[in-house]
């Protein structure tokens, strides 16, 4: 589909692969893009003059406008799609006595009289069976593919408090080339936990290859047909923040990913085996029980190859694998919230309010955090981020987000001897001899913060240089107020020099008694 729209991830896709130096049909092939779609997307990119590099540092939102075009709805043959689900129990029926190709026809004519001719049913059925029918030796490059896939078997734990036997699932990948395998038993098999073991994985082979296989786990596959797959979104970001390409299995075809198939069997024999009459009570014991027999499984030597698999992977495969980022991939959740009349929007797993611009009352938004930060969008401008508090009910609130009014009332808030204190602190020593003298004039200290806000305002307009010199003028007076600072503001005072005391020597006279006279 020539004029198909794609995400922003797939586009920062392109441009990887781009900076990597892959042609055009390498890219179409590897991300299922027809090629005028992506000479449509390549035309724009390269218009803005930047390089591959310098694009891939710019936000979502500076690449949006080379990111959009319209979609064309899919067009898909329904007949023969309809057709070709029922391949399978033809098969399997023309193995039973006396039925033939054309008893299934005429059943299929029963139920579809609208359906194909029997010539034409007899060729779409042929081709079924041809295409079945063959196998084909797969020759892999070091460093090309990862492959992983789900055990069928599971292994348990015992919590020691209740005595329940708990399942789990476990995740198994494999490099077809060398066969280096990597393998862990997961919490669950949901998104977070299996992304957080393919996590483990790349950290255990130390690089990151050029392409994840899959079969079509739900986890990682959207929408899989014969000739089109798409991936979960967070599949997506995990294969962009490691800079590898996602591939799924054709729909039923265990032969897409024979490595990874092998490995599971090969597991059941070199890991599982070993593990049959041990007894864990964590997932932590097993999964530190299962790293200790994997180098068994990954030092054996092949029984027709020369060496291992680790000597295969370490002279061949570890040196192609690309490097991995400084941090690993952190799971990003979405989920969209309104903006309330307080300016705040809730991220309901942890029913905790987080500030937004006020100017965006009433908008929806999208939220979008993981386990560290929250950042909050409208379409794909980000308006508003924040450290993730999980305090239930409570608010996180930055006082750049607040209308000026909420910002006055919220620093009365804050109003005591030490907050007047600090802010003269940081002018000077005679400000602060001033702000305590005007803190203690008063019986009740309250009655004196509304002068203390004025003084404020005074540093604010004349500067804090003017206004400590004004300070220093008055800080010998027995009684000071906002007024007599303000007067010597407003009257320059405080940049005239202050006036010297006439020191000078009495001479002796009769009538002046000295210090004698006092003993």
């Amino acid at each position: 589909m020539a004029n198909k729209s794609i995400g922003m991830t797939q586009v920062r896709r392109i441009i990887q692969l781009k900076a990597e130096g892959q042609s055009k049909l390498k890219i179409s092939k590897l991300l299922h893009l027809h090629r005028a779609t992506l000479d449509n997307y390549l035309f724009r990119i390269e218009a803005s003059g930047k390089s591959y590099e310098e694009l891939l540092l710019l936000k979502d939102e500076q690449l949006v406008s080379l990111a959009y075009t319209a979609p064309v709805p899919v067009q898909t043959d329904e007949r023969l799609e309809e057709l070709k689900k029922h391949f399978p129990y033809y098969s399997q029926e023309l193995t039973r006595t006396g039925v033939t190709r054309l008893t299934l026809w005429e059943e299929y004519k029963s139920a579809d009289p609208e359906g194909y001719s029997y010539t034409q049913f007899c060729e779409h059925f042929a081709r079924y069976k041809k295409h079945n029918r063959a196998t084909m030796h797969l020759t892999h490059r070091a460093g090309e593919y990862l492959q992983v896939d789900f055990a069928g078997k599971q292994l348990h734990y015992i919590d020691i408090e209740t005595g329940q036997i708990i399942y789990c699932p476990v995740l198994v990948c494999a490099l077809p080339y060398s066969g280096y395998t990597y393998i862990e038993a997961l919490t669950s098999a949901g998104q977070t936990h299996m992304f957080s073991a393919m996590n483990h994985c790349l950290e255990y082979l130390g690089g990151v290859p050029r392409n994840v296989l899959s079969d079509n786990m739900k986890q990682y596959v959207g929408k899989n047909i014969r000739y089109e797959y798409t991936f979960q979104a967070l599949a997506d970001q995990w294969s962009v923040h490691y800079n590898t390409n996602l591939e799924a299995t054709r729909p039923r075809k265990p032969k897409d990913k024979p490595t990874v198939e092998n490995t599971v069997y090969q597991s059941y024999l070199r890991i599982y085996a070993n593990l049959r009459n041990e007894e864990f009570h964590s997932l932590y014991e097993l999964n530190k029980r299962i790293l200790e027999l994997l180098p068994l499984h990954n030092q054996a030597s092949f029984q027709k190859l020369p060496g291992s698999r680790h000597q295969r992977f370490i002279r061949d495969e570890k040196p192609l694998l690309k490097s991995l980022p400084q941090e690993p991939f952190a799971i990003k959740h979405t989920t969209m919230a309104k903006v309330q009349m307080n300016y705040h929007v809730i991220l309901g797993e942890d029913k905790h309010l987080y500030s937004v611009p006020f100017q965006y009352i009433g908008q929806a938004t999208t939220i979008v955090y993981d386990q560290e930060n929250v950042e909050v969008f409208i379409g794909l401008q980000r308006i508003a981020i924040h450290k993730r508090d999980y305090r239930q009910h409570g608010y996180t609130t930055l006082s750049i987000h607040m209308p000026e009014k909420h910002l006055k009332y919220n620093e009365t808030l804050g109003w005591d001897a030490d907050y007047f204190l600090s802010l003269a602190a940081k002018i000077g020593e005679s400000s602060v001899t001033i702000f305590k003298k005007l803190l203690a004039s008063k019986e009740f200290i309250e009655q004196t913060y509304r002068s203390c806000l004025g003084m404020k305002r005074l540093s604010e307009i004349y500067g804090p240089t003017r206004f400590e010199a004004a300070c220093r003028r008055a800080e010998n007076a027995s009684r000071v107020s906002y007024g007599m600072i303000r007067n010597i503001l407003e009257n320059n005072l405080d940049k005239q020099a202050e006036p010297e005391l006439n020191l000078f020597s009495i001479s002796d006279h009769e009538n002046i008694r000295g210090a004698g006279n006092y003993h």
